[in-house]
């Protein structure tokens, strides 16, 4: 655990103001929960809770569905982190944080589609892989996520077929979120 310097007091109702500069760092936005964690040595920890991290098991099993299905490389995260990688090496891309413009697309509930959105969709910070098709998840409706067809070596473009695949997946993922 790092050290920050910065000491902050419990007010009367219990509360402790987490400092801009953390949330800025750790992407904690208004109204992202937070699971608190102790331990024996008297620390009490906070972490970013994802409800989708609880399914990354059964996201991870839903991508090498869809690899098989759609042929192209997948990858599903929550809002911050990819939590599924099928088609591609997962130490390339397990754990990494999605970049800004992903976040911008999940945020705006925006899909994106290679060749119709202006510009390359870099999902993942300090990856080259670029997206083909990009779909937020909705639970109850909050993004909890994003589901991806990304770029392969042969360099194909989707169709119709893909990008209603990756909508299908992302609705069938939100959906799981909700029971």
């Amino acid at each position: 655990m790092k050290a920050t310097g910065i000491v902050r007091r419990i007010d009367d109702l219990g509360r402790v103001v987490i400092p801009k500069e953390i949330r800025r760092t750790m992407r904690i936005r208004e109204g992202d929960p937070l699971e608190i964690y102790t331990d024996n040595d008297g620390e009490v920890i906070f972490k970013k809770y994802s409800p989708i991290g609880e399914l990354s098991a059964f996201a991870g099993q839903y991508a090498e569905v869809l690899v098989k299905t759609g042929g192209f490389p997948v990858v599903i995260c929550d809002r911050d982190h990819v939590i599924a990688v099928a088609g591609m090496p997962r130490k390339e891309l397990l754990e990494r944080r999605v970049s800004p413009s992903l976040e911008e697309y999940m945020e705006n509930r925006r899909n994106y589609v290679q060749g119709q959105d202006g510009g390359k969709l870099l999902p993942v910070e300090g990856v080259s892989h670029g997206a083909l098709v990009q779909c937020p998840i909705l639970a109850a409706g909050d993004v909890c996520g994003s589901v991806m067809f990304m770029q392969d070596e042969t360099h194909r473009t989707a169709g119709e077929a893909e990008v209603k695949l990756v909508q299908a997946a992302a609705a069938f993922l939100g959906r799981q979120m909700e029971e």
